[in-house]
């Protein structure tokens, strides 16, 4: 151990490890893993000490992908509750410090890769990487007195230990869920990211919390109160411009600050319109399908291609770094249990497609009339299919979204852009076979049309002369 030297410093964060350089990797698409961090009294902490639950380093062989759990147990006389997510989001900046080691993602969805630059530097156990990252820790937010971590490879123990961590990660979130952006005076920054996504600048909210999932409002007070000068810090709520797209002067003069000057406007409850940053971390991601004029949303886990033809990291690789991308749009799962889920853009009557995991994971938070007329994999994996299936259950976007805040139509339903001679041929057979006695459920099956395109379509027959 003391033989071993790890090149440690800032500017190795945001380090890539590609496939040629890779000597391990843990958890990440191919495994699973999580981290936890758990607020513990002092007297049941052993400073400085990492176990290890399963195989050594050493035991592992080069090229191995495997299941991956880390539990930091953390004591200190400042330290609360509230202050676990946040040093458990520490890790995706301090793992990265050590030159060869990748850390991405958070919670049960970490990757982490471990270059061949860290064999060749004689490092056989984990806690040749850990116990300088206690010191790390203890360095870089000192309100953190004793720190002892548990490394866990076991495949069967990090499965066993994963289970008890998402049960924790819930009642973190169902906390969150009491509070809205109405009950505070403040906001919460978030700057996490910025090593792999310069221009991000998060706002955490009661209604709306961070992209990646870890920092609720109450994490990102708890954290900005004992670290003012960290990566959380708070922003004056103030007036807001426009409630229903979430549009407030703080939050503009802060995005314009942390991003560099890049983004001048930055709106917490919109998908069109100066939407939110998306750094890289989320855990879901939007993306609007003109075709259906909705909404389609994959999880990390969906290995498919969405309707849209693109799978989630293709998706992600053009969302994310920082960037604010009209139609696309990083999430985290818990703000679908906001009732301020997209609500400038029709919020839930606009969601069109989901993966089906996701969809099953949120569901109590979809309104019960939504939840069977939006189409998952399942039921749709291309845009044609997904037409047919949103005609079939009559899908607000069909024939125009009335969003719920104001009661405004905010679309207008499906039209055709081009009236076809095959189309109109289409109809005047149509008509001749029912005799004129129109059923719009018949519309829908025999032509996969709307009501709405329907009537286009005799109106240009009507001027055309070929029907009365």
């Amino acid at each position: 151990m003391a033989d071993i030297k790890l090149d440690i410093s800032p500017m190795y964060e945001g380090e890539r490890i590609r496939k040629e350089d890779l000597w391990i990797e843990l958890a990440g698409p191919k495994a699973y893993g999580f981290e936890l961090s758990l607020a513990t009294p002092m007297d049941q902490i052993e400073d400085g000490k990492v176990s290890v639950v399963g195989p050594e380093l050493s035991e592992i062989k080069e090229g191995s992908t495997i299941p991956f759990g880390m539990v930091f147990k953390v004591g200190g006389e400042k330290i609360e509750k509230d202050l676990e997510s946040i040093i458990e989001r520490r890790n995706h900046a301090l793992l990265s410090y050590v030159s060869g080691l990748m850390h991405l993602n958070q919670r049960y969805d970490i990757w982490l890769r471990m270059g061949k630059v860290l064999q060749k530097k004689g490092v056989t156990k984990w806690e040749n990487i850990f116990k300088p990252i206690i010191d790390l820790y203890k360095a870089e937010m000192p309100f953190i007195e004793k720190m002892e971590i548990t490394i866990i490879t076991d495949p069967a123990k990090v499965k066993e230990e994963e289970e008890k961590a998402r049960a924790i990660y819930i009642a973190r979130d169902a906390r969150a869920k009491g509070l809205h952006d109405e009950d505070v005076d403040v906001f919460y920054g978030c700057t996490l990211c910025q090593a792999f996504a310069p221009t991000s600048a998060c706002v955490v909210s009661p209604d709306r919390p961070s992209l990646c999932g870890a920092i609720t409002w109450f994490d990102g007070r708890a954290a900005a109160k004992v670290d003012p000068e960290g990566p959380q810090f708070a922003i004056p709520k103030g007036e807001s411009a426009d409630l229903i797209t979430g549009e407030y002067a703080s939050i503009n003069e802060m995005a314009a600050k942390r991003s560099g000057g890049e983004y001048s406007i930055m709106k917490l409850y919109t998908f069109f319109d100066a939407p939110h940053t998306s750094c890289g971390c989320f855990e879901t991601i939007g993306f609007y399908m003109p075709e259906v004029d909705g909404i389609g949303i994959a999880d990390r886990d969906f290995k498919g291609s969405a309707p849209n033809g693109l799978p989630f990291s293709t998706m992600a690789g053009q969302t994310g770094g920082g960037k604010q991308v009209v139609g696309f749009l990083g999430m985290g799962i818990l703000y679908y249990f906001s009732p301020k889920f997209l609500q400038a853009d029709g919020g839930w009557r606009r969601v069109v497609w989901m993966s089906k995991a996701l969809k099953e994971r949120v569901k109590v938070g979809i309104s019960e009339d939504m939840l069977p007329k939006i189409a998952t994999e399942e039921d749709a994996n291309d845009i044609d299919s997904l037409k047919k299936f949103l005609l079939k259950v009559d899908h607000p976007v069909v024939n125009g979204v009335t969003r719920t805040v104001d009661s405004k139509k905010i679309t207008e339903g499906w039209t055709l852009e081009e009236i076809s001679d095959e189309i109109k041929e289409k109809v005047i057979a149509f008509v001749e076979k029912t005799g004129g006695d129109i059923d719009t459920e018949a519309v829908k099956a025999d032509l996969g049309l709307s009501e709405g395109q329907f009537m286009q379509v005799i109106e240009a027959l009507q001027a055309d002369g070929v029907l009365e």
